[in-house]
């Protein structure tokens, strides 16, 4: 899909078409991620994936890196890059213990619910309107918001509901029944949508919500010849549904720096450079993603539910993400990694 329309989904406006994204010379391609991932691993040598080994140590030495895992295998390599995710073993060695509970992920104060059904079965509860092109929706409003999309070659339908979070569980997840989702979406029920995604949510076995967690800062994202990446180093809100857009980021940048050093010794440098350049951004992004979610919940203060001000504000809000030269960037990591090696 190359079309995001963002709908009114509760109150007085209800139904009402904000703005459609992606209409300028740059669209972008929504894809569901499972497949965008079953792309990514297809060309990459079975023998070189090994899945269902759970890192235990991370021991430095003078020349490398030793890593142990639970299964009891261990491995020496010249350098460890961490993706490993936001609870990330990396991240922890990184940061070492003590500093790592300091830049720990917290509740980013939202929740949200996932669920695939069929196509056919999405369409009939929802609307046929809603079906006629292939095009995610999003529908923002009081306190929630909702999406859905059309996934595998219109054979399935993904159904999202997020809402805002003042009181997050300790174990991340909230059970869903009729009478909670009722209460979440009070306000949405005269609308067109909110009916349909809940009885859709419910007819899943045991439906959870699970609390939006990210990483506010991080004080570095290298230590040594060990490197986090992607949601280990930056884990963030889904709101600008960019996450696995930085981790390529970093991928980029990464690929870059190491195509220009000639020794194991200046690894080192390659992860200070990929840190100076890369931290800043990432950050600034997950602040604005989680203040995109409080706009598509009615949550700002200035814009809350006016159509207006959603139009002025979401037309724009995407362009922290889009203003940027990646050749620029990597030039500028270039510049970093010279300066580290040369010892300024």
């Amino acid at each position: 899909m190359n079309s995001t329309r963002l709908v009114v989904g509760s109150g007085p406006e209800a139904g009402t078409v904000i703005l459609d994204m992606g209409q300028g010379g740059n669209p972008g391609l929504v894809m569901h991620r499972a497949s965008l991932l079953r792309e990514l691993l297809a060309p990459i040598p079975q023998e070189l994936l090994h899945t269902n080994k759970k890192l235990t140590t991370i021991s430095p030495t003078a020349e490398c890196v030793q890593i142990s895992f639970e299964d009891g295998s261990t491995y020496i390599y010249d350098a460890v890059i961490g993706a490993d995710g936001i609870f990330s073993n990396v991240r922890k060695h990184v940061l070492q213990d003590a500093a790592a509970e300091e830049w720990s992920a917290t509740p980013a104060g939202f929740w949200d619910s996932r669920i695939l059904v069929s196509y056919e079965k999405a369409k009939s509860k929802l609307g046929a309107e809603y079906f006629e092109l292939d095009r995610q929706f999003g529908w923002v409003g009081d306190r929630a918001f909702i999406m859905h999309d059309i996934l595998e070659n219109r054979t399935m339908v993904q159904c999202v509901i997020s809402a805002f979070e003042s009181d997050p569980p300790k174990d991340r997840k909230r059970s869903l029944t009729r009478e909670s989702l009722t209460e979440t979406l009070s306000s949405w029920l005269g609308g067109p949508i909110a009916k349909g995604v809940i009885d859709l949510t419910l007819d899943q076995p045991d439906p959870q919500g699970y609390s939006q967690w990210e990483h506010k800062s991080t004080s570095s994202y290298a230590k040594g010849n060990v490197c986090i990446v992607g949601d280990a180093a930056h884990a963030m809100t889904p709101w600008q549904g960019f996450g696995a857009g930085m981790a390529i980021e970093d991928a980029m940048v990464l690929r870059k720096l190491f195509a220009n050093i000639e020794s194991p010794k200046e690894i080192g440098a390659v992860f200070k450079a990929f840190d100076a350049v890369r931290r800043s951004r990432c950050e600034r992004i997950i602040h604005s993603s989680r203040e995109t979610g409080l706009i598509f919940c009615g949550q700002n203060e200035e814009i809350r539910l006016d159509v207006n001000k959603f139009r002025d504000s979401l037309a724009s809000r995407w362009e922290c993400i889009d203003a940027i030269d990646y050749q620029s960037h990597e030039e500028e990591a270039l510049t970093y990694l010279k300066e580290h090696i040369s010892g300024k």
